[in-house]
């Protein structure tokens, strides 16, 4: 049998120990399909949209650090893509994009579903985005897309047009204007030289009160970072995308920064005279050290982004273990624990307010009970995904980690819907493992319930098969109307920021899996207790008060005019809006009291 390059392909992506594709099917990829039948992977996982496909290679990869595939067709499907490769993108998380095309001898006629798909995709997978165009090509496309994609922790494309995949294989040969490729990479161990390791170390040795920031970037250094933390006496704060980078239950972590972030974390920052940021890209200046307060250090692997949002004194390129564990001898020991001491007790105050504000009444629930309810019944070994929303503040503060748990989120694009397809993708990747994806009811609209129909073809297959699904259901695009209120001084505007109620618990069983609403306080724990024993995916549906407010651990008086300003400009919300911050503000005052 003649083997095409659809055949070739599916042969270099199992050299390359690729297991699955996620996609959706179309003409443009027919000769991929064909070869599919002929061959012994990689798997073929089927979303309900392409963009849920490309959010589940992002999943998968956030999960795995291996390369994460997608498939799509020519035309609409290449453009569906999108959304998700951007979100792998500006994560830097390893993706390979497979797109076909219309046939090359209709090229320039304006064919039906012809595109410019080089030109589209040039930004998202610029690192490396290849058409093929001769059989020959493919092996050299393959191995580079999967190289660039895993060293340069990036989304990588290659366009292959219909006709092109129903070609007969012909490798490369040892030919003029033939380019023959090879399979594997072994990275390089990078870190700074000597002398500037001295200077840093002479930097962090002078200091008297040291932070330290990581980012997703130092998952792999955490043994270093509490080597660091433990010589220098320093507290720990955390990015989103670094929130199981360390737990949470080391009482010098902080916790979360930024908007969605903790008073610990704000008073870690603003009162340090020595920062490290060690593997984060965290954008939000503003709660980072003032710009002539503190000496500072940044630690990254990729010098594209090394020294960024703040005046750093030394930028190391090197992969943040091997940088620390070789900076670690040139540290000496802070003897005088002051700043620790008072770092930890803020920590103790922190959780036990969190706490408070959990259990603060709500109408019918108060979202942060959900999550903190949770928080104690996390399964050892869970695997979390968070959606971008009003719940990613109670993602953030609420639940507390312990080792070996993953969580993960669309950090830098934070767009809606990834959170259920991320958990798709690391389900597949660890099927033996647990999931929670927390979405909000307008997520859930846009696409959780097409994922949810995915979960309903595949779950049988998975070792363990329980999959939880937090919908918080409050009827509003509750953060956007949030920051209307803070940021613009605009009250809730109901016709574009209210969503209609749909029971996600029949649609969920109507597929065969488990779902349970959940309205009252003291049935939170309970029907965490069955959702997690279940035998079957489940959907928790929770009616939670959306005039909760998300506060910042800082406060900034023209956020508080904002408030007010659309509190009185006739917000039909105010009065619970007023109720309930006012009952969260008395657990403030009560922690102070007890402290």
């Amino acid at each position: 049998m003649t083997t095409t390059v659809a055949d070739a392909l599916l042969q270099r992506l199992r050299e390359w120990e690729v297991d699955r594709m996620f996609g959706y099917p179309g003409d443009g990829i027919n000769g991929i399909h064909a070869a599919m039948q002929r061959a012994d992977g990689p798997r073929f996982v089927q979303a309900r949209h392409e963009e849920l496909a490309a959010f589940m290679a992002s999943g998968h990869a956030r999960f795995t650090g291996q390369v994460g595939v997608c498939l799509a067709t020519s035309g609409p499907g290449a453009i569906h893509l999108l959304n998700g490769l951007y979100d792998a993108k500006l994560d830097r998380q390893p993706v390979l994009a497979i797109v076909g095309a219309q046939a090359t001898t209709a090229r320039g006629g304006s064919y039906q579903q012809e595109v410019d798909l080089t030109n589209l995709y040039k930004d998202v997978a610029g690192a490396f985005l290849v058409e093929v165009t001769s059989p020959q090509q493919l092996p050299l496309a393959v191995d580079r897309a999967m190289r660039t994609a895993l060293t340069r922790r990036t989304v990588t494309a290659i366009v292959v047009p219909i006709d092109v995949q129903e070609q007969e294989y012909v490798a490369p040969s040892h030919a003029f204007k033939m380019v023959p490729s090879s399979r594997g990479v072994v990275e390089p161990e990078i870190s700074p030289p000597d002398d500037a390791l001295d200077a840093a170390a002479e930097l962090v040795n002078a200091g008297e009160r040291v932070a330290v920031l990581v980012g997703q970037g130092a998952r792999g250094a955490a043994a270093e970072v509490r080597e660091l933390a433990e010589l220098t006496g320093a507290g720990v704060a955390k990015a989103l995308l670094g929130k199981d980078v360390l737990p949470d239950d080391l009482p010098w972590v902080t916790g979360p920064i930024g908007l969605l972030g903790s008073k610990p974390s704000w008073t870690l920052m603003d009162e340090c005279d020595t920062f490290l940021c060690i593997g984060s890209n965290m954008p939000y200046t503003q709660f980072l050290p003032g710009l002539d307060q503190a000496r500072a250090i940044d630690i990254d692997i990729d010098p594209h982004n090394i020294g960024l949002r703040y005046p750093f004194e030394f930028n190391l390129v090197g992969d943040a273990a091997l940088t620390l564990r070789r900076l670690l001898p040139r540290i000496e020991r802070k003897v005088d624990r002051s700043w620790r001491d008072k770092l930890e007790g803020e920590v103790a105050q922190w959780w036990d307010l969190v706490e408070r504000r959990a259990m603060v009444d709500a109408d019918p629930l108060n979202p942060q009970r959900v999550y903190w309810e949770l928080s104690s019944r996390l399964p050892d070994d869970v695997i979390i995904t968070a959606d971008s929303g009003s719940g990613t503040n109670w993602f953030a503060r609420d639940l507390r980690l312990r080792e070996g748990m993953r969580a993960s989120l669309s950090g830098t694009l934070a767009t809606m819907g990834p959170a259920m397809p991320h958990a798709v993708g690391a389900k597949f990747a660890h099927p033996g493992r647990p999931v929670i994806a927390t979405v909000g009811d307008g997520a859930m609209q846009m696409n959780g319930m097409n994922v949810l129909i995915t979960i309903a073809k595949y779950w049988r297959e998975w070792e363990d098969p329980r999959l939880v699904v937090l919908v918080l259901d409050n009827q509003d695009l509750n953060q956007v109307t949030w920051e209307m209120r803070a940021m613009g001084g605009f009250p809730k505007l109901e016709e574009t920021q209210e969503v209609p109620r749909v029971d996600f618990v029949a649609f969920a069983e109507s597929l065969g899996l488990a779902g349970h609403h959940l309205d009252d306080p003291d049935a939170v724990g309970p029907t965490w207790d069955r959702a997690l024993s279940a035998d079957r995916p489940t959907v928790v549906q929770a009616r939670v008060d959306p005039d909760v407010p998300p506060i910042p651990p800082h406060v900034e008086s023209d956020q508080v005019e904002s408030l007010v300003k659309a509190l009185l400009g006739g917000d039909r919300d105010a009065a619970g809006i007023i109720s309930t911050g006012a009952r969260e503000r008395v657990q403030d005052f009560l922690v102070r009291m007890r402290s």
